[in-house]
């Protein structure tokens, strides 16, 4: 595609685009831990599909530049994941009990161009090909299944299917998600709590080392402050017995994973349903992050919604996710927005290492579409939240109408252009890092 191709004309002024973002982006958070954003830049620099993972602010900045021929009105302002990446799938234990495979990770969430989230995921489908060394034409036939599943379930949405009603489980599942599904259900809650604490005494207590961090009083007096505000976004028809919430220990975390380095977190140990050690429960409290896509969607009534981070975090989530985790909620502390969910046993990400040939691909890419299709119009008028007063099914059928297969043609071509574009991202981002190009991360 010829408008990506633009993007990185002189590969010098790209580079530079790469470290401005970067610096506007987390220029706060490398000043607060420069060793947690030199292990993150490090993730980022292994190979063109981590990098990817760790710059969706760089990927919005390109799409707020890009023509988009389907977004209209109502097109443009749908809630979306924000960083739908082919890793960003896997298992939740629903709270009515059934074990869905769906997407997660919703720290990028936000309202945006429906087809961002595509976009998204077609690009890095075609780094995943290329780096199991398929054709560009299994990736581009991979891609267009994506794009004609989630448009054939988006119909069925909009012609009756009752969007709440359908989700991926064991019972109509096949292939990679089914294995993932099974995984999740050979897992337990006591193997979780062992893995993370230790009977003392006959009461449960987080080990120490691990990552773990003992609190000072005030520090563990301020947790202590937000966990009981927490508990006022929990909704009414949620709420557990009051034992439920009984706080029996609280640890600092670091952040995890490429997308939270430098973000300070907690782990909250609490009591569960019943005073049984196998019942406890493990919290998260997690500094909610900006959301990349919010840097290019400028609604003020959208940023309005929103108290802070953990709240856009939580709320985005319960949209997107039906019968989300009856602990999810949020909270404020230090000034800042933490996002309050529990660490769940039964989570379980496709794992794509297990995934290598065309016949295994293509049925696992319709089954992501489908997913896909799921967030996005269940998180509509039929929702709690009233950012989306329209019925998102509807919107997406009126502007494809007639246009399927030049709209799934074209996501394939966005996908291979933009996934090359990555490629070249990726040799600029790691020369400027090693030669100390980026402010507040000198060259070893």
């Amino acid at each position: 595609m010829k408008e990506i191709e633009q993007l990185a004309r002189d590969d010098e002024k790209r580079q530079e685009q790469i470290v401005e973002l970067l610096t506007e982006a987390f220029a706060q958070l490398i000043e607060n831990d420069e060793r947690a954003f030199r292990r993150k830049f490090r993730k980022m620099a292994a190979d063109p599909f981590a990098f990817y993972r760790g710059s969706a602010f760089l990927f919005y900045a390109d799409m707020d530049s890009l023509e988009d021929r389907f977004a209209d009105e109502r097109t443009s302002r749908v809630w979306i994941q924000g960083d739908l990446h082919a890793e960003n799938y896997g298992t939740y234990m629903s709270a009515d009990g059934v074990l869905v495979f769906a997407v997660n990770d919703f720290d990028e969430a936000y309202l945006g161009h429906f087809t961002w989230d595509l976009r998204r995921l077609a690009a890095s489908v075609g780094l995943l090909g290329f780096s199991k060394a398929l054709s560009d034409a299994t990736v581009r036939k991979a891609v267009e299944g994506f794009a004609h599943s989630y448009l054939a379930q988006v119909k069925a949405f909009a012609e009756g299917d009752r969007d709440s009603d359908f989700r991926l489980t064991l019972d109509n599942t096949d292939g990679a998600v089914h294995d993932v599904l099974l995984e999740a259900r050979m897992a337990t809650r006591i193997d979780l709590l062992q893995s993370l604490t230790t009977v003392e005494g006959y009461q449960r207590r987080f080990r120490e080392g691990r990552g773990a961090r003992r609190l000072g009083a005030d520090e563990q007096g301020a947790v202590y402050t937000a966990f009981q505000a927490y508990l006022e976004t929990i909704p009414e028809s949620k709420r557990q017995a009051s034992i439920s919430y009984t706080v029996k220990d609280v640890v600092g975390r670091s952040g995890f994973g490429i997308g939270s380095a430098g973000l300070p977190a907690y782990n909250l140990l609490i009591e569960g349903r019943t005073e049984a050690l196998e019942n406890d429960v493990v919290l998260s409290m997690k500094q909610g992050n900006v959301a990349a896509l919010s840097q290019v969607v400028s609604d003020e009534r959208i940023g309005d919604y929103f108290s802070h981070q953990g709240h856009r975090t939580a709320v985005s989530q319960r949209a997107l996710q039906d019968h989300a985790d009856p602990w999810l909620g949020w909270s404020a502390l230090g000034g800042e927005g933490y996002v309050v969910s529990e660490l769940s046993p039964y989570v379980a990400d496709l794992d794509w290492d297990a995934v290598a040939e065309p016949d295994e691909i293509l049925p696992l890419l319709r089954s992501l579409g489908e997913a896909t299709a799921k967030i996005h119009c269940v998180s509509d008028a039929g929702s709690d939240q009233t950012l989306v007063e329209f019925q998102t099914e509807e919107a997406i059928v009126a502007v494809v109408d007639g246009e399927e297969e030049a709209f799934a043609s074209e996501l394939a071509d966005f996908g291979a252009a933009y996934a090359q574009l990555v490629r070249d991202d990726h040799r600029r981002f790691v020369d400027a890092f090693r030669n100390g190009s980026i402010p507040g991360l000198p060259a070893d």
